[in-house]
């Protein structure tokens, strides 16, 4: 995926970079389905799109990553933070990005709990060197807006979701369709699940994507 930010990990999260990378090249996002197996598909995409612990990297799901989506708000990240080790797993080694699905929240929204963990997050990643890209608040409402429809309430749209769709509408009108594997639309109760699938089946049929069933 070409189009490197001009300062690749910034510990000021004003200065992260919001635009995801414009390709038409092949696409893989990879989904964290427990059953996936597709390894040689996936990584014969230039550009293979890749999410948190990643199950099965290094084996059944490929060893190709361009892109990290790192959940950015919450206990996994509180997680991964108190892990002294965890800039030494493969898949964070590997990645030659990294994308962060929430916009920083302001401080006086941060407590009295912490649950965004954006400036910790960036200031891990900064030794690495890598571009960061941080999902803006627009694309947000944008995911929200196609979600309503198909659910009751506000959605809270899955990282998943959040990030398919950034790089849906990032690339041009000609480019081929984006594989899509491993997505089971399963998980926390919070996410709009039947939502989210009816979207991504109303992409296939557009030609947008190819959604591969979880075990291939």
């Amino acid at each position: 995926m070409p189009a490197q930010v001009d300062s690749p990990c910034p510990d000021d999260p004003s200065r992260a970079d919001d635009r995801l990378p414009v390709t038409d090249a092949r696409l893989s996002i990879v989904g964290n389905a427990p059953d996936l197996a597709a390894a040689a598909a996936i990584d014969a995409a230039p550009a293979v799109v890749r999410f948190n612990n990643a199950p099965g990297f290094g084996g059944r799901t490929g060893a190709r990553v361009t892109h990290l989506a790192l959940v950015n708000r919450g206990g996994q990240m509180r997680e991964w933070l108190a892990d002294p080790h965890f800039l030494d797993r493969p898949v964070v080694r590997r990645a030659e990005a990294f994308i962060l699905p929430f916009p920083m929240l302001p401080a006086a929204h941060n407590v009295p709990e912490q649950t965004c963990w954006t400036r910790e997050a960036l200031a891990l990643l900064r030794p690495l060197g890598r571009p960061v890209h941080i999902l803006p608040e627009s694309l947000h409402a944008e995911a929200r807006r196609r979600l309503a429809a198909r659910t009751e309430g506000r959605p809270n749209p899955s990282t998943g979701f959040l990030v398919t769709l950034a790089l849906l509408l990032g690339r041009p009108p000609r480019s081929g369709p984006v594989d899509a594997y491993g997505f089971g639309f399963a998980g926390w109760p919070g996410h709009p699940w039947a939502a989210e699938r009816a979207w991504f089946a109303a992409s296939e049929a557009a030609g947008r994507l190819r959604l591969h069933s979880s075990n291939g």
